[in-house]
């Protein structure tokens, strides 16, 4: 890798407003783009099982634009191919214009020697043969997702559908159910968009480039993780990426920034939200942790003796900074804090508007504090949530 003579000192504080303004958190979102502009300022919006309020490609837009409707978001990404689900920093929701620049992924999937489930003679066929007379399809429809209860015990028209998936010649077009409905990409994907023409050096160029317009600054590290991608593939591509290299105060590592991002100081209205967990503000902790002091883990998977904050503890943004956490559940039409942990005194009131917006959202009409890590700040938050919802 080249090294650039960087153009740019930043102080800390000033890479954190970047961030948040390249992150949609700063300013006032385009509210007439709405969804569907998220998705393209973002780049990525990851998918995951977990649903505890929402699942986390609907939190995502809400935590930027409020209380959109959770059936407008789903027609957002879905209603007349506006989107693809592929693997980016995860499985993600991807604009559809990006679909030319997987093709390095594809290439590579197409390629690979070795997989996880064994692929049954004819069945790659038959499921290909079925979307093209039946499509779009289930797993079940197309014949059982599994053999038995196990999760990883796929069927074999599963691993077919899911072969065909990842080497580009199926697509998944919406979640029904959390299923994943496939069809043949010819009929899901743009003409002008279905080729993969581009070679690897250009797709990876062109996701470099959107990664660091997406986290305004970054590290080699923080905008090669945007889209997993290796650090030699970073190296190979970022001379030409149209990104400028930075110093960015206490970082202690090059940086990169988007130039627009440069341009003007950014300015604007902070939002005041509850964050998924998944939300690609802060799904990099290494990263999270240099730019607001705050160390984030999602404990969903850690044995509960040993959960700190909570099974799915959602980081609270207010005033450009990460001030405390909530664990939260929902018994009927109650939003449930089940644990809340705050950073100060002064995060309660944030932390009481961020819970009633998002009571308001999920069409709760009440919420209730279990459990508050500093035991005197407990009757404060309630009467702060009582003040807001009276």
């Amino acid at each position: 890798m080249t090294t650039q003579r960087p153009i740019a000192e930043l102080s800390a504080d000033e890479a954190r407003r970047i961030a948040l303004r390249a992150q949609g958190f700063l300013g006032t979102p385009d509210r007439r783009s709405g969804v569907r502009g998220i998705l393209r300022h973002l780049g990525a919006i990851q998918l995951d099982t977990i649903s505890v309020l929402a699942r986390s490609h609907e939190l995502v837009p809400y935590a930027r634009l409020g209380a959109v409707g959770r059936r407008t978001v789903e027609n957002a990404y879905w209603k007349d191919t506006h989107a693809f689900e592929y693997w980016s920093h995860a499985a993600c929701i991807l604009p559809v214009e990006e679909w030319p620049h997987f093709a390095f992924r594809r290439r590579a999937y197409r390629d690979r020697p070795q997989w996880n489930q064994d692929l049954p003679a004819g069945a790659y066929d038959q499921v290909i043969k079925q979307l093209h007379s039946e499509g779009p399809l289930t797993a079940t429809e197309l014949g059982g997702a599994k053999k038995t209860n196990d999760w990883w015990d796929w069927s074999g028209s599963k691993v077919a559908v899911e072969r065909a998936l990842m080497y580009g010649e199926v697509v998944c077009v919406e979640r029904r159910g959390w299923k994943r409905v496939y069809d043949l990409a010819e009929r899901a994907i743009p003409d002008a968009l279905l080729h993969d023409e581009l070679d690897d050096t250009e797709c990876v160029r062109r996701l470099v480039r959107l990664a660091g317009q997406s986290l305004g600054v970054g590290t080699r590290a923080d905008i090669a993780d945007y889209h997993r991608l290796k650090g030699e593939q970073f190296d190979s591509v970022i001379a030409d990426s149209g990104l400028v290299p930075v110093t960015v105060e206490g970082w202690g590592k090059p940086a990169w920034a988007d130039p627009a991002a440069l341009e003007t100081p950014p300015r604007g209205r902070h939002r005041t939200t509850l964050l998924s967990p998944f939300d690609s503000l802060i799904w990099e902790r290494a990263r999270t942790e240099r730019i607001f002091g705050f160390t984030h883990r999602l404990e969903a998977y850690v044995p509960k003796p040993k959960r700190v904050y909570g099974y799915f503890a959602m980081p609270v943004l207010a005033g450009g900074r990460l001030v405390g956490r909530v664990d939260p559940a929902r018994d009927g039409r109650t939003l449930v804090a089940k644990q809340v942990s705050l950073d100060s005194p002064k995060a309660v009131p944030a932390v009481a508007q961020a819970l009633t917006e998002a009571a308001t959202w999920v069409d709760c009409t009440d919420v209730r504090v279990e459990r508050v890590d500093a035991p005197d700040l407990r009757d404060p938050l309630v009467r702060e949530l009582t003040r807001m919802t009276a």
